[in-house]
This record gives C-alpha cells, sequence and structure tokens, in this order.
C-alpha cells in the first residue's frame, strides 16, 4: 500500500512518520508492518493483502497537529492520495456518531460547516485523477470537518453533563488529584492540592515500598495518607502492581522465580499494603498496564492470572473494597512493535469473560509526548474510545491525565507529539482540559477524572503539565478545574 503526501497541492520529498502504525479492521494495530517514506511516497508494507489503515500524526491547517487515521483500505498497486483519505476517515466517523449521538438538530452555522466539508470532499473526490487538486480540496474539506466533529462532540457533552449534574450523579470522586509524595510535606502543597480537588490518588511502587525482599518502607506513603486524611478528602492507592521495569524491585527482576513463584510473592506484597493501609484507603488501583506493560514475558494465560491474583488479595482482606483494573495506552499502537502484549479491548474483555472480582477499569490518558500513546488526539476520537470503552458495563476511571501548558523539547516538542488548535499555552492547555473534563465527566459510565500531576517537576511524563508552576503560581488550567469543582459541588465558603 502506498500513499503520496501533498502540501498546498505540492508532493512533498520529505517526510517524518511521527506516531505511525497500521491497524485492521477490527482497530487493533497490526504486526511486522514496516511505514518508510522515500522517492515521494509512504510505503507501507504489511504480513498480509488484508485490508488495513494507517494513522499517522498529521497537520490540520488551523487545527494543529492530529494523529489522525485512514479509513481501511485494499492494496492496489496505484498509490493513494493521503490527504483524500485522512479526509474520508474523518468525514465518516463524524456521520456515525452523529448518528449514535442522535444530534441532527444544531445551529445553522455549524450545519452549514457540515455541508461545506461534505461539498469539498465530494469535489476532491471528482478530481482524484488530479491528486495534486485533490489535495487542495481535501484539507480544506478535512478542516471544515475537524471543527465540526469538535464541536458536535462538545454539544453532546454539554447537554449530557448538564443532565448528570442536574441529576446530582457525581460522586465526591468525580475531580482527582495523583500525589507527588516528594512534595507532599513542602509548605502550601496540601492546601492547594485540598483546594482543587476533593479526591487524590497516591501512586505507589514496588520497587521503592519493597526494595529488599520482605523488607519494608512505607515512610512515604504514610505521609501522604495521613496528610490526604487530615484535609478529609477521598483517598485512592496504586498501582498495587505494575510490571514495568521502574516498578518492580531489582531483587525481583534479577531473580529466576517461575511464574507460581512471582505470582505468590504479588500476592503476599498487595495483602501486606491492604492489610496496612485497609480503613484509610476508598479506592484501589490493583494492576496496571499489563496489556502494555509486561517486561517479565507473562503469556496472555498469565497476564490474567496475574489480574487475578492482585484482585483476589484485596478481596482477601476486604470483600467490599473498591478495585480497579488500570488500562494503558488505549488505542493500542504500542501492540504492534512490543512482544508479549495485548491490546486494550482483548486484555478488557478477557478479564470481564475470566470471572475476575473488580469493580472498574481505569483508563490511563496523557497526551503531548512522542510516544506510543501519547501523541495528540483531538475531542471526537476521545469522546468516541469512552463511548465505545463503556459497552463493558464497567465504570470508567480516567487516570493520570496530562497536557502541556507550553512547548517541551525533545519528546515533547510539539512537532513530533502533537499540538491542538495552536502552539502550547497556559491558556491552550486549560481550554483544552475544560473540554476534555466536559466529555468525560459527560459519559454516564464515568465516574472520575483523575489528572496526573499538580506542579511542575522535572520527573512529569509530559513536561510543563502542571496545574501550577514549580513556583506553585496557578495557571488557567488550575482555575479552570476550581470552577469544574464548584459547577459540580457548589460554590464552597469563603471563596
Amino acid at each position: 500500500m502506498k500513499f503520496q503526501v501533498f502540501r498546498n497541492g505540492q508532493l512533498i520529498d520529505k517526510f517524518r512518520i511521527c506516531g505511525g502504525y497500521m491497524f485492521g479492521t477490527d482497530g487493533a494495530s497490526l504486526r511486522r508492518v514496516k511505514l518508510d517514506f522515500k522517492d515521494g511516497l509512504l510505503e507501507c508494507t504489511k504480513p498480509n493483502s488484508d485490508t488495513a489503515g494507517l494513522s499517522l500524526l498529521w497537520p490540520v491547517d488551523g487545527f494543529g497537529m492530529i494523529l489522525l487515521p485512514t479509513t481501511c483500505l485494499p492494496d492496489r498497486e496505484k498509490p493513494y492520495c493521503l490527504n483524500v483519505e485522512i479526509a474520508r476517515a474523518r468525514l465518516m466517523h463524524t456521520i456515525s456518531r452523529r448518528e449514535d449521538w442522535s444530534l441532527f438538530d444544531s445551529s445553522q452555522e455549524l450545519e452549514e460547516i457540515s455541508h461545506q466539508a461534505h461539498d469539498l470532499f465530494v469535489r476532491a473526490v471528482q478530481q482524484i485523477q488530479d491528486p495534486a487538486a485533490a489535495s487542495l480540496l481535501a484539507d480544506r474539506s478535512l478542516k471544515m470537518a475537524m471543527v465540526f466533529s469538535e464541536r458536535l462532540a462538545m454539544l453532546q457533552a454539554e447537554n449530557m453533563f448538564k443532565m448528570r449534574r442536574k441529576a446530582k450523579r457525581f460522586g465526591r470522586n468525580a475531580i482527582g488529584i495523583e500525589v507527588n509524595p516528594d512534595m507532599i510535606d513542602t509548605p502550601g502543597y496540601m492546601d492547594h492540592l485540598a483546594q482543587v480537588a476533593p479526591f487524590a490518588m497516591v501512586p505507589m511502587s514496588w520497587a521503592q515500598l519493597e526494595p529488599e525482599k520482605g523488607r519494608f518502607d512505607f515512610s512515604s506513603v504514610d505521609r501522604c495518607i495521613e496528610a490526604l486524611n487530615k484535609k478529609h478528602m477521598v483517598v485512592g492507592v496504586g498501582p498495587l502492581l505494575s510490571f514495568t521495569k521502574e516498578d518492580l524491585p531489582y531483587w525481583l527482576l534479577e531473580g529466576k522465580a517461575t511464574f507460581e513463584k512471582i505470582r505468590e510473592t504479588a500476592y503476599r506484597f498487595v495483602l501486606e499494603v491492604v492489610t496496612r493501609y485497609n480503613r484509610k484507603v476508598h479506592r484501589w488501583v490493583v494492576v496496571s498496564g499489563l496489556n502494555a506493560c509486561n517486561c517479565l514475558g507473562f503469556s496472555v494465560e498469565q497476564v490474567l492470572e496475574m489480574t487475578r491474583a492482585g484482585t483476589t488479595a484485596v478481596n482477601a482482606i476486604n470483600s467490599r473494597s473498591f478495585k480497579i483494573v488500570e488500562v494503558s495506552n488505549l488505542w493500542g499502537e504500542y501492540y504492534a512493535t512490543v512482544p508479549h502484549t495485548i491490546s486494550p479491548v482483548a486484555y478488557m474483555d478477557m478479564v470481564m469473560q475470566s470471572g475476575i472480582t473488580f469493580d472498574g477499569f481505569g483508563l490511563q490518558m496523557r497526551f503531548g509526548k512522542n510516544q506510543s500513546g501519547m501523541h495528540i488526539r483531538d475531542m471526537m476520537q476521545i469522546s468516541s474510545i469512552l463511548d465505545y470503552l463503556s459497552v463493558f458495563g464497567k465504570s470508567l476511571y480516567i487516570t493520570g491525565v496530562e497536557i502541556p501548558s507550553s512547548n517541551g523539547q525533545g519528546p515533547c516538542d510539539p512537532r513530533v507529539a502533537g499540538i491542538w488548535h495552536r502552539e502550547w499555552a497556559p491558556q491552550r492547555q486549560a481550554a483544552w482540559l475544560e473540554q476534555f473534563t466536559a466529555i468525560g465527566l459527560s459519559k454516564p459510565a464515568v465516574d472520575s477524572i483523575v489528572y496526573g500531576n499538580l506542579v511542575d517537576h522535572e520527573e512529569s511524563i509530559v513536561a510543563h503539565s502542571g496545574l501550577m508552576d514549580a513556583q506553585f503560581q496557578p495557571k488557567d488550567a488550575y482555575r479552570t478545574l476550581n470552577r469544574l469543582r464548584d459547577s459540580i459541588y457548589g460554590r464552597r465558603k469563603g471563596k
């Protein structure tokens, strides 16, 4: 499969592929795929001749750099025009969402944008024998389609959010912040944390809590939970189990234990933690990212068994405790290149079918980095994935949310990580967060949104993603989240 790539109606000779992967008709990314740009063509080599689509970071005039897909296309010798195929996919996606949401009564201005997008695309297809001319029309169509689809997603979100708020269907954990244990004793940190959210997640790492086998160090977690309890905040903890190299103790990584021994050791560790904090913690993220991060090379069956071991250990201490199984990289790009992984939907389905006892799925959503799963996507894609994952019938918890407030460098450079409308700035971060939270909390299945970073610090996964700068000066996003809290829970005394 080949694609011609045009900019401003001209066939380009240089093109940087960022976030590129191919996917099949089931949406799962394809393995053994090679993407290469040479001689003016983007060539996609895949292991079979089945129809497939391409996703990659793509510039949209006036809208930014967004990870966008084509539709699934059959192989052919003649190259496709990538500009046309991306526009086609966006229009088809928007039509499908509009039907699902039954949003046909919109403003005249919005309808005009929709008509223009479709008319421009029809003209592009009519001129497909002249790919350069067709690309110009497709680019204009895509620009209009992106504006229309995002405004449509926001219209649906605003309607549903108002209904949820009126019905008072938000619990105390609807808005949360992830705690930075290194800052818990910093003057003013806890006051700001309690000001912006009634719910806090305390991160946990097996490597830090059990640095030597059988020797535990709970001092950091103890300080965090004690400080949060003093502020009368809802407390969540986790992940208890994460199988990245950074989160596993060195003695476990360097050992040659069988899977059965690792599972037994993990079970005992979870028992130790839950026993200690059972009466002080309201939410447990039991297992995180096992669909994508599996450095010990577990098989599919072993991944499920480890998930079961974690939830069983929590149940052994308190069967009524609230247990979350967290899923990372929701669009599943990693599956194309990382061995011993499972696509997110397949993992969630297997957990549901296996009879594992748990209460909800955590969904990691970080954007703004040139890393699998973190390239910028638009609000229509975010709204759609939440709708899609709601079909499992479990509560959803959006976790670890991060978005930059200024341009970063290296993998956080917006030219390779993505841009939403304009260059990153505090106002852009706030606008993104306002739309994102409205969409997330408009979904009946979504129980809470936890932002991943209160204050900028060097260890942030996404650079400059804090709600406050390093000097504890609030950014626009901090005030945005405060307004959201007030709109849900009512204005607080003293404000």
